[in-house]
């Protein structure tokens, strides 16, 4: 069993105290990025704060989401902010963890300081939206394991052979899918026997029923036990606080455009692609096809400390910024030179709604603009949620490696449905204020992010 605990307890009439209507809901993120999905997974309330310090704890039947921002830092600061982030938390609090569907960041310190004074952790790394499964204790994408793939070619180190090699622990103990897929009672049971034996279930799973079946055994262990995964397994817990009448209704939803007004008033869109995946060039070219302004800014000019170059913004249609690479990144500037774009976005003219691409990337610029505070009302696409940002502005988040050539296209068209970039309608009016901008210059270089 974990560290001064008795174990989880059998299920009973007293968990969740209150009915599952009543249960709070602690999630924890290492990247911007990752907070949202998960916010948007969890089908009720929810807010995400900024942290990693956060004195806030989620209401009854609502969702409080921290944005850790520990992605980037050493094992030891990490471990020491989640440590404080559950300090406190009660009975009637489920914790969920959120990790990286690729096994990045400092996840040994984070599961490790996680499990601390938990009566249970389970552990569901897969995230099959996403084509990212788990089998035999090794996560796989679409079908090959990660460490034969080159996923990991942007880290310093070689991708881990299996979740256990992640996680560094030999507590660990694998959970096939044969009981996963078994009978609902026998896998709590297994689930259980682990934990009184001091293990650390790493579940297989390759289906969102799979997902379903892990978070319903879980809870059914009952307080005290603790959930870690990616967004697909959020969006498992979602599902079953929801078809138990966990979710009020008015949260939101995870599956599509939320019903917030698709556009702020006379406010520009600012689309920040910060990401070295190879699909963010198809996707910039999307919209530059549909007549969007493309500016890259040079990665050596933000690098230099304190830059913050010059930005045009188109004020009545969607301007796209991404960082000019051709030379590469030097050695460890890749952070200086997100930290540049981020200043040159807070202080463009504006203010503009955004799209931030890459959760470094998005936490960077919201930190520049002095926003604390998302409250997320769905979905465009998966893992793209959209916010309501603590200034007033709508707000965009997308992890960099997330979404198809037309991603930025849908996200844009989501959002400006009347605007006369995107839709060939000539009725809609405001066409005849594009020819008066002047478009910065756009580079025929392929863009990316770092981080």
């Amino acid at each position: 069993m974990f560290p001064h605990q008795a174990g989880p307890e059998p299920h009973g009439a007293s968990w969740p105290p209150g009915g599952p209507r009543a249960l709070r809901v602690l999630a924890l993120a290492d990247d911007l990025s990752g907070a949202a999905e998960t916010a948007a997974a969890l089908r009720r309330p929810a807010r995400i704060v900024l942290g990693p310090a956060v004195t806030e704890r989620p209401a009854p039947g609502e969702a409080l989401v921290v944005d850790l921002d520990t992605r980037q830092l050493g094992a030891e600061p990490a471990a020491s902010a989640v440590r404080e982030a559950v300090r406190g938390a009660d009975a009637s609090t489920v914790l969920i963890k959120k990790t990286d569907s690729l096994l990045r960041g400092n996840l040994a310190a984070e599961t490790a300081a996680y499990a601390e004074g938990a009566a249970a952790l389970v552990i569901a790394p897969a995230l099959p939206v996403a084509g990212r499964t788990v089998r035999d204790g090794v996560v796989h994408l679409h079908g090959t394991p990660l460490h034969a793939t080159d996923a990991w070619r942007a880290e310093p180190l070689p991708a881990p052979p299996s979740v256990a090699a992640a996680l560094g622990d030999p507590r660990t103990a694998p959970v096939p899918l044969t009981a996963v897929r078994g009978p609902a009672q026998e896998l709590t049971e297994h689930l259980r026997a682990l934990a009184l034996a001091g293990r650390r279930p790493v579940c297989d799973a390759e289906t969102d029923a799979d997902l379903d079946a892990i978070a319903a055994a879980a809870l059914r262990l009952g307080p005290g036990v603790r959930l870690m995964g990616t967004g697909g397994l959020a969006a498992a817990l979602g599902r079953l606080l929801d078809a138990e009448g966990g979710a009020s209704g008015d949260g939101p939803s995870p599956d599509g455009p939320s019903a917030e007004p698709a556009r702020t008033a006379g406010r520009p869109l600012l689309v920040v692609v910060g990401t070295a995946e190879p699909a963010a060039v198809a996707q910039i070219a999307q919209l530059v096809a549909v007549g969007a302004f493309h500016t890259a800014l040079s990665a050596d000019l933000l690098a230099a400390p304190g830059a913050c170059l010059p930005l045009t913004v188109d004020p009545y249609g969607i301007t796209v910024v991404s960082v000019d690479h051709t030379h590469g990144v030097r050695p460890g500037a890749a952070r200086r030179v997100v930290a540049g774009l981020a200043r040159t976005v807070a202080a463009a003219p504006g203010p503009a709604d955004l799209v931030l691409t890459g959760g470094e990337t998005a936490r960077r610029v919201l930190d520049a603009l002095g926003i604390t505070h998302l409250l997320p009302s769905g979905q465009i696409h998966h893992g793209a949620v959209r916010s309501l940002a603590s200034d007033g502005r709508t707000v965009v988040t997308r992890p960099g490696s997330y979404g198809d050539t037309g991603s930025l296209l849908l996200i844009a068209r989501a959002l400006r449905p009347d605007d006369p970039l995107l839709t060939t309608d000539p009725a809609v009016p405001g066409a005849e204020h594009r020819a008066s901008v002047p478009p910065p210059p756009v580079s025929p270089v392929p863009q990316g992010e770092f981080l």
